[in-house]
């Protein structure tokens, strides 16, 4: 007889073959910002959490948000020593990046898997590289596969949810996310970022061809108050009124007020609210049903914090 397995409030998902990504000495985006990520989850405080490894993710999944083209370049380009760049230098393919990005895609599609079959209240990626910058066609801002458009395109085909909202609180826009959303029915892209920044994307009068992307830019130094109010009066009413029946954050931490590569002013504290905020909409319309996806941050200090605060929320 088979014991059924135990029902778990916060899933984490992680694998040693994400360190295995090098974009190369003095890249911002090392494997040392996962290492952090996963100190600050091991302490005694989050005993509760049920660890598992990522799987492989498999080319089905990663075609439903990139083209088969686009698949066979990146698996092309692979090198089998040294960095090779696929764009313009900010994005990297080392030997270890295949099954690296792999296990992202597979960490963000199994956690979907779980909180849709009831196995876990919410789930917690901590996979890199990030990937909301990757288009369907190619690669950006560090970012090779977008696996959290992948885990909503995901849980839209596999359980045939009319409702899938990613709320990307990463100070960069995710320029590909919406590239992705844009032309989907049941699929909602909100994000709140910096403006200007990179990548330049992320006005407001970006909506989407089906009025299924929000965008709430933030100016320069921004800080905690001006971004509550920003999420109270914007982005989450906007969120509960799309009725998500699954919830996935693109959960940045490089708004961060010490992050080097950008300049808003939020700390812990602001992460484990807004964390707090989608939390009870998804407990409202998803049946609780969050997956969330490590994205950026780039101040070590700021990111471990950040995460650590944001999973704290997560657990309840």
């Amino acid at each position: 007889m088979t014991k059924p397995r135990k029902h778990v409030h916060t899933r984490v998902y992680t694998h040693v073959d994400c360190y295995d990504h090098q974009p190369g000495a003095g890249h911002p985006e090392s494997p040392q910002r996962l290492a952090l990520v996963l100190e600050a989850l091991k302490t005694s405080e989050f005993a509760a959490l049920d660890w598992r490894e990522a799987p492989l993710g498999t080319r089905a999944q990663t075609e439903l948000i990139h083209d088969a083209d686009y698949y066979d370049a990146v698996a092309e380009a692979l090198p089998t020593s040294g960095v090779v760049p696929l764009d313009g230098g900010d994005t990297m393919l080392s030997p270890g990046s295949w099954r690296a990005v792999m296990r992202c895609i597979g960490a963000a599609c199994a956690g979907v898997d779980d909180v849709m079959l009831g196995e876990a209240a919410n789930v917690f990626c901590a996979t890199r590289p990030c990937g909301h910058h990757a288009e369907p066609d190619r690669a950006m801002g560090f970012c090779i596969f977008n696996q959290a458009a992948i885990a909503a395109a995901h849980a839209s085909r596999a359980y045939e949810l009319e409702r899938v909202v990613v709320v990307d609180f990463d100070v960069h826009h995710g320029n590909g996310t919406q590239a992705a959303f844009s032309p989907l029915p049941g699929l909602f892209y909100a994000s709140c970022h910096q403006s200007p920044l990179y990548p330049g994307t992320g006005l407001r009068s970006e909506t989407g061809s089906r009025n299924n992307i929000l965008n709430v830019p933030l100016p320069p130094g921004c800080a905690s108050a001006a971004f509550r109010d920003r999420m109270r009066l914007e982005l989450l009413p906007a969120v509960r009124a799309w009725a998500p029946e699954l919830l996935v954050i693109s959960a940045g931490f490089d708004a961060h007020r010490d992050d080097p590569l950008a300049g808003l002013q939020l700390d812990d504290k602001d992460f484990h609210w807004i964390t707090r905020e989608l939390m009870a909409i998804a407990a409202d319309t998803a049946k609780g049903r969050v997956v969330s996806i490590l994205e950026g941050g780039y101040s070590l200090a700021g990111l471990a914090g950040g995460a650590a605060a944001h999973v704290r929320a997560l657990m309840g």
